[in-house]
């Protein structure tokens, strides 16, 4: 029996898989899957870049603006959620696309990795929260995750302080490191997926990148957080997030306005970096040129998933 078709459109943030997605879903009668870490949460529309209604042109998109900010989400959560939404809009015989940048997202589902519900440690979590909340303190929690494991730590930034805290929370509380928890819970695959990732010259990426965050800090970026902070007490998540994290420092006196969009452009700049070489580890995606019109590039998906 053959299983059924799942499209992957993946690539770094501000490379066009938003509009690459709905115009292809118009084409081949699709609906779209996000798998964006930050997209998922409500009230974060600016700083996630979430497509508006305008964007999504009556393409139905699951996964966006479902969780609340003051909420955990895990990657076995979003698995979860994603495997429902696929079934059910090949339950309605339309196509699903999976949309992002989020690679944890995305190989959670590719390659069928089944998280195992692991019972955390609420206190040594709270006590490595307290560590981290320094920069020292942050330093020293990467080089301590990064003996632990070095595979994983290569694909997180030293300031990424939710990634440093997730190695150290499953090592202490299996005594496998992530990696090995993720070689060992492989299973077999329920779909057939197809990947595709955008790629621009570096130059021109990080020119659309820099835009992006004018055009974001243009729209109400600083407003949109503040209204979040005043909002919800707690966001143990969500605030970690490119752009928002940097906002919340400039609000607390850390830096200047100049200062906070410059440092928001330079860490986009490095996460896009990290994406690309994230997206390269899968040997068998299909790389697309950004530059092209985004017709042709749906022509050139379309051509291949149908050989």
């Amino acid at each position: 029996m053959h299983k059924p078709k799942v499209i992957v459109i993946c690539g770094p943030t501000a490379s066009g898989k938003t509009a690459l997605g709905v115009e292809l879903a118009k084409k081949i009668n699709g609906e779209i899957v996000s798998s964006d870490s930050m997209q998922i949460y409500k009230d974060m529309q600016i700083g996630t870049a979430k497509p508006t209604l305008e964007e999504m042109q009556g393409i139905k998109h699951y996964l966006i603006d479902c969780v609340s900010p003051d909420e955990r989400y895990s990657v076995a959560n979003y698995k979860q959620d994603a495997k429902k939404a696929i079934e059910q809009i090949v339950k309605n015989n339309k196509t699903p696309i999976i949309v992002g940048g989020t690679g944890l997202y995305i190989d959670s589902l590719i390659y069928e990795i089944n998280y195992n519900d692991i019972e955390f440690d609420e206190e040594y979590r709270n006590s490595l929260e307290i560590q981290a909340s320094t920069e020292e303190g942050l330093h020293n929690l990467y080089e301590k995750a990064k003996q632990i494991d070095s595979e994983a730590i290569q694909k997180i930034s030293t300031k990424d302080k939710k990634r440093i805290i997730r190695i150290l929370e499953i090592f202490h509380a299996t005594g496998k490191n992530k990696t090995e928890q993720e070689k060992n819970s492989i299973g077999e695959q329920e779909y057939e997926y197809t990947v595709f990732a955008i790629d621009w010259p570096r130059d021109i990426l990080y020119e659309r990148i820099n835009k992006r965050v004018d055009i974001m800090i243009e729209q109400g970026l600083i407003e949109e957080v503040k209204t979040i902070k005043d909002k919800y007490k707690k966001f143990p998540t969500a605030m970690q997030g490119l752009g928002y994290k940097e906002v919340v420092d400039y609000l607390e006196g850390n830096y200047t306005k100049e200062e906070m969009i410059e440092k928001i452009k330079m860490e986009t700049r490095r996460y896009a970096k990290r994406q690309l070489t994230w997206f390269r580890k899968n040997k068998s995606t299909i790389w697309l040129d950004g530059s092209k019109n985004t017709q042709d590039n749906v022509n050139i998906i379309m051509e291949k998933i149908k050989s």
